[in-house]
């Protein structure tokens, strides 16, 4: 019988002085396991270093006891301090000395200490610490106290004035004030996932420290955009005499439009998890009612900012095969030349979590064969909102695998998920916030050239739409994945109608 064989990955933290990372490759070998990716920085953090192996579970198991045994394996994340205080030391010889000794008997780690007798006769030193227990900090600040006169300058407990010898711990806190509690072996997991990005944009030439930062901005930018700092902007625009269509620009990330009829509202497209309860507020405020007129929900594709709020509604959900499969594997590369790249894959575990994606579990897949074409695109269903019939198109994969555009002819528009976007109709917020995930995926579109393609066919399929539209005074709305709904005017997208801006703080206030 041969045993199996399973890669696994492990976070270390190890001492800095020579042979320290031998010696636990030296571990990994013994037992007949296989690096398969190593990555240290010291320039990030000098004592953390990431490992991936291939190895039994039984060997793999023993790897660990031994690297345990040497004080290697980092198994939990500590909740670390940042105290800085001046102490005030006598002139004689050996006081240095007996202050520091107070320092290593508390297990704190001297992070900065600043001393010279010629420049201050005091015998002041400054010195700042990064401890990992409020009572070390408490006992040692006790003792120093009744023996030197002391000054304290800063004392932090949220891990945000921790110095780089420890940065990926104070990037795991961080991660954890954004996300709430999380248990360690989440975290060193994350980390790992993390880890993985940088490597692979680091190889590419970007500063490691801008993708901490452009990670760390994605999940601060999601959750200081809900409750009372929530808003969008919003357009409605009547299709027909009894269906008028809501678009809700959100803070972050995609657009959700409503299509309310007499007798249902339909939904396309969720938005993310995190701004459900904001979103569902806002549409009650717009006089949409309660949820039970939501009985469907078609979602053009799996980003999170299109489906992340699926599970979250009770109405039937209806998608791409494609975009089940990406939900399913949490890879938004999936089934694209790109699914193999770290970037898609890591990137998507990090919005997911950031975004509190809750996938759809009420779900209709349309047919995977088509039942005609429009311009370069197969039409795989036809459905009606009232007296709208809209046909499914399917895209090339440009942007996504199996995103889907909804298309009505008839009554000229078309919601065009992510291949068409009006950008000059976004504030600067939300530029920001979407230049975030082109850095860390180095492009949204899994298929740059197909992407064009899709962008070209559509452009030509609303003009053509307005040629035919205008006989009747009427022109074909543009919905975009993000930004506001567009006429195509000389090329270009333009917004149309009066756009308001739906403020939460101001409505509760009122």
């Amino acid at each position: 019988m041969i045993d199996r064989v399973d890669k696994y990955s492990f976070v270390a933290r190890m001492p800095d002085e020579p042979g320290t990372l031998h010696r636990a490759a030296e571990i990994i070998k013994s037992y007949r396991g296989n690096i398969n990716r190593i990555q240290y920085d010291r320039r990030i953090d000098p004592a953390t270093v990431f490992f991936e192996v291939t190895a039994t579970p039984a060997t793999y198991s023993q790897m660990k006891e031994d690297l345990h045994a040497i004080g290697y394996l980092q198994e939990t994340l500590p909740t670390l301090g940042f105290l800085r205080f001046s102490i005030y030391l006598p002139h004689e010889p050996g006081s240095l000395f007996d202050l520091l000794t107070y320092i290593t008997g508390a297990g704190a780690n001297i992070a900065y200490i600043d001393f010279d007798d010629q420049r201050c006769s005091s015998g002041k030193v400054t010195i700042s610490l990064n401890v990992e227990e409020t009572a070390i900090v408490e006992s040692l600040l006790d003792r120093l106290k009744s023996r030197y006169r002391l000054e304290i300058i800063e004392y932090d407990t949220t891990g945000e004035r921790l110095d780089d010898t420890v940065f990926y711990v104070r990037f795991a806190q961080a991660v954890r004030g954004l996300i709430g509690t999380a248990e360690d072996e989440f975290l060193l997991s994350f980390l790992q996932d993390v880890n993985h990005i940088v490597q692979e944009l680091n190889s590419l030439g970007q500063d490691p420290r801008e993708v901490f930062e452009s990670i760390l901005a994605t999940g601060r930018t999601l959750k200081n955009t809900t409750k009372d700092r929530f808003y969008a902007d919003v357009q409605r625009i009547r299709l027909s005499d009894d269906v008028e269509v809501f678009c809700f620009q959100m803070p972050g990330g995609g657009n959700i439009f409503l299509l309310r009829a007499p007798d249902e509202t339909v939904m396309i497209d969720t938005g993310y998890g995190i701004y459900h309860e904001d979103a569902v507020r806002m549409f009650q405020h717009y006089g949409l009612g309660d949820l039970t007129r939501i009985n469907r929900i078609y979602i053009t594709h799996a980003d999170a900012d299109h489906c992340g709020a699926g599970g979250l509604f009770a109405a039937k959900a209806y998608t791409h095969t494609g975009s089940l499969a990406i939900i399913r594997q949490a890879n938004r590369a999936y089934g694209s030349r790109s699914e193999a790249s770290i970037l898609e894959e890591v990137y998507t575990t990090v919005i997911n979590l950031f975004s509190h994606f809750s996938a759809p579990e009420d779900l209709e897949l349309f047919p995977d064969e088509p039942i005609g074409t429009r311009s370069i695109f197969p039409i795989l269903a036809r459905f009606t909102v009232h007296d709208i019939e809209f046909e499914v198109l399917e895209s090339l994969g440009g942007h996504m695998h199996g995103q889907v555009y909804l298309f009505s002819p008839d009554h000229g528009i078309i919601f065009t998920a992510d291949t068409l976007i009006n950008f000059g109709s976004l504030d600067e917020d939300r530029k920001r916030y979407n230049s975030l995930a082109d850095f860390l995926v180095t492009s949204v579109n899994v298929d740059s050239e197909c992407a064009r393609q899709e962008r070209k066919a559509l452009l030509e399929l609303v003009r053509e739409t307005d040629e035919e539209l205008a006989l009747h005074g009427r022109r074909c709305l543009v919905a975009c994945g993000h930004g506001a709904v567009s006429v195509l005017s000389d090329g270009r997208l333009e917004a149309v109608g009066p756009i308001e801006r739906y403020q939460a703080r101001e409505v509760r206030g009122s």
